[in-house]
């Protein structure tokens, strides 16, 4: 994975002084509300039109998501190169034993922002999605590092020494569907518990609660006979 890779570099006093600028400015965003930080990020980068939510009380950790998103990218089952990570706790105890790791299509995407070579940059073309261009990547593990959520939402791919991430299956050679926005995405068709949906609205950037949501239906009143209804009573068993 990317977090075990050592990188020996030397920055110059100019790296210093614009990594440090970086760091400044970041401060004082964060120092800001959640809805002032979103209007903020607004301004330069326009809002995605699509978000990955999911229902992590209703996953049942089977990994499905995970085999679907690499077969469809990479035409292989890497649960590595997936671009959306579960990652289970076998010591915790239910709801806490299951985490989803998706790409928040940040409002203000840092990996973007970094990208030394606009790799990582906001697609218009595909309603405002936050992706990674294979051809510009350089490799340089800029937008994993700079990735504010751990685990980092960007992947490392080790055999193309390239990053990735969730780009709603916009670029799948191995999906026989159109994906995108207004198409289908292989971790939600492929999740049996339903616990995976894409949403239009920007969901709230506080903590993982806007993400974490339940996507189950309501259900019906006085359960599957319906209101006031009464299950038939079981026939009696033929006499021998």
């Amino acid at each position: 994975m990317a977090g075990d890779k050592k990188v020996d570099k030397k920055f110059s006093r100019r790296d210093f002084v614009v990594g440090s600028g970086t760091a400044i400015a970041g401060g004082a965003i964060t120092a800001l509300s959640p809805a002032t930080q979103v209007a903020a990020a607004a301004e330069s980068y326009p809002l995605s039109t699509a978000y990955l939510v999911y229902d992590s009380k209703h996953c049942a950790g089977c990994y499905g998501c995970m085999i679907a998103c690499s077969l469809v990218h990479e035409g292989e089952v890497s649960l590595s190169l997936s671009r959306i990570q579960i990652h289970r706790a076998v010591l915790a105890e239910y709801p806490l034993d299951i985490s989803i790791n998706v790409c928040r299509q940040c409002p203000e995407p840092l990996c973007v922002k970094n990208c030394p070579t606009g790799a990582a940059h906001v697609s218009a073309a595909n309603g405002n999605i936050r992706m990674i261009d294979a051809e510009k990547c350089i490799g340089c593990e800029t937008c994993i590092k700079s990735c504010p959520h751990i685990p980092h939402r960007t992947i490392w791919n080790p055999q193309t020494k390239k990053s990735t991430k969730c780009d709603m299956c916009v670029n799948t050679p191995y999906y026989n569907k159109k994906g995108g926005i207004g198409g289908s995405q292989a971790c939600v068709e492929a999740c049996p518990a339903n616990a995976l949906k894409i949403v239009n609205e920007l969901p709230s950037q506080t903590d993982i609660s806007g993400y974490d949501r339940n996507l189950q239906p309501p259900r019906k009143p006085g359960g599957p006979f319906g209101p006031g209804a009464k299950p038939k009573a079981a026939k009696p068993a033929p006499k021998a």
